[in-house]
């Protein structure tokens, strides 16, 4: 049984590739990187490393994989859906076995923007025919902890979710999850709605980043088109900045407070919360 994980020297990656190699022996990992410098340590520990860029899908190496854990790429959507689409082909023509997508919450019916990647792609893999597993990632609690300490340099926590609710998980307890469905069976042409134990405001954000440091941080609650200047202005990319704002309003609108039991069921643990993830990054 050969497992390979696409961009395993990636943040998710990487983790999922950890995971991985506690449960499975290393000469059953494969992994396809980039550039195969990053993955050395990997290599050391007998595990096939390929190069594999999603730019060149006609070099992408998937030859006696059986399972495969396809990690959505970035950049902008078109680019994304047909790159990824490309690497779907080649797992198909490589007779994979099994592919696993990290997709997003909700993603056939989510009104948030970028689902439509992970729409467009899920299609294409239920369509090859290749059974599947789509792990529906929730929001990772990383993406809103991170930015405090600039919250703090800013003196503020901006927002324009209102007081909409957020069931983030950790990047690490999604990780684990997709590890488990790589090594284990049961999962075949099933989906994971995978959420945190709850869903947080960034109201209470900012209250938990003041209990965990001993210093107030105010939450400032912004009109959409105030946030996305606030966000140029700190040079974020257009393409990014109106994402963002996109994801604040569908955060405000409810669309991501639901929250599932998927995630915690898969990784058999209680799942990381968004007070300790917020203690993680602060102190």
């Amino acid at each position: 049984m050969t497992t390979l994980i696409t961009g395993a020297t990636g943040k998710l990656g990487g983790l999922t590739t950890g995971h991985l190699l506690d449960r499975v022996p290393a000469t059953e990992v494969a992994v396809s990187v980039r550039d195969p410098a990053k993955a050395a340590a990997l290599a050391a520990k007998g595990v096939d490393v390929r190069r594999g860029d999603f730019d060149r899908p006609e070099e992408l190496d998937f030859t006696g994989v059986d399972r495969l854990l396809l990690i959505s790429a970035d950049g902008p959507d078109d680019v994304r859906i047909t790159k990824q689409a490309a690497a779907v082909r080649a797992a198909r023509d490589a007779g994979v076995g099994h592919i696993a997508y990290t997709s997003v919450v909700d993603a056939p019916t989510t009104p948030i923007g970028f689902a439509r990647v992970h729409r467009a792609t899920e299609e294409v893999i239920a369509a090859s025919g290749i059974p599947y597993t789509f792990l529906r990632n929730a929001m990772y609690h990383e993406n809103y902890t991170l930015p405090l300490a600039a919250a703090y340099e800013r003196g503020a926590l901006i927002s324009a979710a209102g007081d909409g609710g957020n069931a983030t998980a950790s990047r690490d307890d999604l990780a684990l999850a997709a590890a488990v469905v790589l090594s284990t069976d049961g999962h075949e042409n099933t989906a994971y709605e995978l959420t945190g134990p709850r869903a947080w405001t960034f109201a209470e954000l900012a209250a938990l980043a003041s209990r965990a440091t001993g210093k107030p941080l105010a939450h400032q609650e912004v009109r959409p088109v105030d946030y996305l200047a606030e966000l140029r202005a700190g040079g974020v990319p257009d393409f990014l900045a109106e994402l963002f704002v996109d994801h604040h309003a569908h955060i405000r609108d409810g669309v991501l407070s639901t929250v599932r039991p998927d995630l915690e069921e898969l990784v058999g643990r209680p799942l990381t919360t968004i007070e300790q993830a917020v203690r993680v990054s602060l102190t």
